[in-house]
């Protein structure tokens, strides 16, 4: 049974991509502008400051280190904050191949990627993490993040036949770690769905509901696989998940026909009946509830803005 974590990384069709390396020394800092895309770096050699905007506290960051940006901040990186700092477009107007050089030396070399994430899906990611999730050279969880940074490394120095995508698949397994490196801290995570899936209590009850998402669930059969009594299931879920176990139900079934409705031709009337709903009019009115518009209108939306993308493109 696909687990629910997986099945959410398949919705938001996450992808991971190795952007390139730096390789920096002597005294240096990089002006890092806010970013789009959720980013991640591993350093596998020296070390350096992280310092977001408006913080007054640098972070620093040591050799095995890895860390994911999750919130659109501009930073600083750099080897003495006090250095004369650069931007990065100026950094990599030098660049040649994939890797930049800046600074004098070679001490630090660290390795970057980013994940592209679906335009639908991507800020129901990005409101349950945190804006820095920061894994240790020496924290129990970076043996695997280790093994997989040394693996990019050789994948980039010995230029392997299949390197290009061998390398974005250690990439992704790189993100994922990093996120299950973040469930494994035990630090306290608000309410809601990430929570949800790290929760070992509610993961049998996810696997129920977003293995037959269509199935009318009664409250006592989902207690029953949490082990729960139906008041003790109800409240402990509410708590975890911050919502109810049927609004939970019905949020995943609304982000499964968005995912529909931008990839497939599916009549409305077939959709609404394949999540559950005995009329298309009922489906409907929970898509706007949820949503903020009706199924026609988000599908007529998105078929505009492909064709605004293309346009644009073509110019």
């Amino acid at each position: 049974m696909l687990d629910p974590f997986s099945d959410f990384l398949s919705l938001m069709s996450a992808r991971s991509i190795i952007s390139g390396g730096l390789v920096a020394g002597g005294a240096w800092a990089i002006n890092f502008p806010r970013a789009d895309t959720v980013k991640f770096w591993g350093v596998v050699r020296g070390g350096c400051w992280l310092l977001f905007e408006d913080d007054k506290a640098p972070i620093r960051i040591e050799c095995g280190d890895v860390f994911l940006l999750c919130a659109p901040r501009a930073h600083v990186l750099g080897s003495d904050l006090e250095a004369k700092r650069v931007d990065l477009a100026d950094v990599l107007e030098g660049r040649v191949g994939a890797v930049v050089h800046h600074g004098e030396g070679d001490e630090f070399f660290m390795i970057g990627g980013k994940v592209e994430l679906s335009a639908a899906s991507s800020q129901f990611l990005l409101d349950a993490l945190p804006p820095l999730i920061h894994v240790r050279a020496t924290s129990q969880q970076a043996q695997p993040l280790g093994w997989l940074l040394n693996q990019l490394v050789q994948e980039r120095n010995e230029a392997l036949p299949g390197a290009h995508i061998a390398s974005n698949q250690l990439a992704h397994l790189m993100f994922i770690q990093i996120l299950r490196a973040h469930f494994a801290t035990g630090e306290f995570q608000p309410a809601g769905w990430l929570r949800a899936l790290s929760d070992r209590r509610l993961v049998p009850v996810l696997q129920l509901m977003h293995g037959d998402p269509g199935r009318a669930w009664q409250l006592r059969e989902l207690a029953q696989a949490a082990a729960m009594s139906r008041a003790t299931f109800a409240a402990y879920f509410k708590t975890v998940a911050g919502m109810s176990p049927l609004s939970y139900l019905t949020k995943w079934r609304m982000h499964l026909a968005q995912r529909a409705l931008l990839e497939s031709r599916t009549h409305v009337n077939v959709l609404a009946r394949s999540l559950g709903y005995s009329s298309e009019s009922a489906f409907s009115n929970a898509f706007r509830r949820i949503v903020g518009r009706s199924p026609k209108d988000f599908r007529l939306q998105a078929v505009k803005e492909v064709a605004i993308e293309r346009e644009v493109e073509n110019q």
